[in-house]
């Protein structure tokens, strides 16, 4: 007997492409013959992130929408040649499912397989629905939410499971207890402007308290260089300043404290992981959808949010040089995440997934 095929369509951003790429492993992991079609955007990290994980992966002309102004119209003729590119796959992959793990480029697909009456689920990663998802919502058959608050945009089809990590972060070890506080500050793949500079701009007002401090800085790549130049200028040790975290799951089991922007992914990373953050959410984010995932993880007193306009460069200086002195907070703040975490959420959502498959379909060959 053939195996089921499963389209995952996902893109615009890295943080729709690793809950995806863990949807697939949790299908893989139930169905050992499943054949998996990812489809993504055009974007070239995409392409390099999917390539590294050795998937099939088919890119899609697609750009979004929203918020574009005159760049809406070349979107829109660029929107038409998605429809007719996922129509083909449709037609050729002859999917018995297809997931959209969030993103525009999976707008066409989950919609065109909607309509053919393959069934489909989406998932929603952040507090606030997104643009694609909203849109999609009346069509899908199930829409698995992260946060318990987000379900009621999705009604009856909603389906709060959390949002799917690696399995690293779910099994992280205990983290040994020394002196100091070890520092992990991250931007999201391609580094934060604003963090750069505000973190940097700290360190000489923290630079009496070096000595207890372990800081490990993701940059993003244009920044890099400026910023491990701050580091050494201001007497730090700068070998763990890197434009990219190869090994990400080892850095937050090492980590006390998390300063980050509040994107879905690295939430949901520090929910698993159990991790105490200071969120500085990004206020040019759509729908503000940042702040209101550091929301979740503040109302359980699980993080600390710190809107931008307030994230002066001596605000974080104080959070830092507190927790220092006051490391039993981030145990509680990291067990009060305890409210906000669910196993094994890959797995659910692909166990959710296939049982949407009827078992006529199951026995059709492409």
């Amino acid at each position: 007997m053939d195996g089921k095929r499963v389209i995952i369509c996902a893109g615009g951003t890295g943080g729709h492409l690793y809950p995806a790429l863990a949807v697939g492993a949790g299908l893989r992991s139930l169905e050992p013959d499943i054949r998996i079609l990812y489809v993504g955007s055009h974007r070239k990290v995409e392409k390099k992130i999917m390539e590294q994980h050795g998937v099939d992966f088919v890119p899609i002309k697609v750009e979004g929408l929203k918020r574009r102004g005159l760049r809406k119209f070349p979107a829109l003729f660029m929107l038409i040649g998605a429809f007719r590119r996922s129509h083909q796959l449709l037609l050729e992959f002859k999917p018995h499912l297809v997931i959209g793990a969030g993103g525009y480029s999976s707008g066409p697909l989950v919609l065109l397989a909607s309509r053919r009456k393959i069934p489909t689920v989406i998932l929603e990663q952040n507090a606030v629905p997104g643009f694609t998802n909203r849109l999609l919502a009346r069509r899908v058959d199930r829409a698995v939410v992260a946060f318990p608050a987000t379900a009621a945009a999705f009604g009856d089809k909603a389906v709060y499971l959390g949002n799917p990590v690696r399995q690293e972060f779910e099994n992280l070890p205990a983290k040994a207890e020394k002196e100091g506080l070890d520092l992990l500050i991250l931007g999201g793949s391609q580094g934060s402007r604003f963090l750069n500079e505000r973190v940097t701009a700290c360190l000489p007002l923290i630079s009496s308290e070096r000595a207890g401090l372990r800081i490990v800085h993701q940059t993003g790549d244009k920044d890099y260089d400026w910023v491990k130049k701050r580091y050494q200028e201001e007497g730090f040790a700068a070998d763990d300043v890197l434009p990219y975290l190869n090994d990400m799951p080892a850095r937050f089991a090492a980590a006390d404290l998390i300063i980050s922007r509040a994107g879905a992914m690295t939430c949901a990373e520090i929910i698993a992981a159990g991790k105490a953050a200071v969120l500085v959410p990004f206020a040019g984010a759509v729908d503000d959808h940042q702040t209101k995932n550091a929301l979740q993880l503040q109302n359980v007193s699980g993080a600390e949010l710190i809107p931008e306009a307030e994230a002066s460069a001596e605000r974080l200086a104080a959070r830092i040089s507190h927790f220092l002195k006051n490391k039993s907070e981030l145990s509680s703040m990291a067990n009060n995440l305890n409210v906000l975490r669910t196993e094994k959420a890959a797995e659910k959502i692909a166990k959710l997934s296939l049982s949407l498959i009827p078992e006529d379909k199951e026995q059709e060959k492409p």
